[in-house]
């Protein structure tokens, strides 16, 4: 696994190649030892898997608050998503700055979002799937999030935003002096 660091601080993209022969296809989707460095003392607690069934639909942006705050891995399984990473850490250089990148089956990349980094993507295809890693469980009343329209944010996504859901709908705009959720 080779894993790139991001200009978001602690927020890597992580490639494994995918080895293709006759039969088909293989690749590493998960390694301890080769994460090791991310995730530090964390441990895996949950893991779990959306299915988009249009493309241009917008899921997110959403975090957890301490101390229910998790890393995630985001990996696609089918289709293509852009994904996208927001810096909400008091105190970060980068606060309120994003990354996307897109992550697809054909090209094995997996996205690492760091705790108090807001997390989000567009469905590029038409029945996209993502697994999601999680390193916290999670719990309904520290759930988080953010408008995926923010004007603060300014996130460029690559189509119309569409079919958000009423809860994403209804996530708030950040206040116009936010500096940062304390970690």
């Amino acid at each position: 696994m080779d894993i790139r660091q991001t200009a978001l601080p602690g927020v890597v993209v992580v490639e494994s190649p995918v080895v293709t022969d006759a039969r088909g296809a293989f690749q590493r989707c998960f390694c301890s030892r080769d994460l090791a460095p991310l995730l530090g003392t964390r441990e895996i607690a949950q893991i779990n898997r959306s299915l988009t069934a249009r493309s241009g639909t917008v899921r997110g942006l959403h975090f957890q608050f301490p101390p229910h705050a998790e890393m995630k891995l985001i990996r696609c399984l089918r289709g293509r998503v852009w994904d996208v990473a927001v810096d909400l850490r008091a105190g970060s250089p980068q606060l309120l700055r994003w990354h996307a990148e897109e992550l697809s089956a054909a090209n094995g990349r997996m996205l690492v979002i760091p705790e108090g980094v807001a997390h989000g993507f567009q469905a590029l295809e038409n029945d996209s799937e993502l697994l999601y890693i999680h390193t916290a469980h999670y719990a309904h009343a520290a759930e988080g999030g953010v408008r995926c329209d923010d004007p603060q944010l300014g996130i460029d996504w690559p189509m119309m935003v569409g079919g958000l859901s009423d809860r994403d709908r209804a996530l708030p705009m950040l206040p116009a002096l936010f500096t940062g959720f304390p970690q």
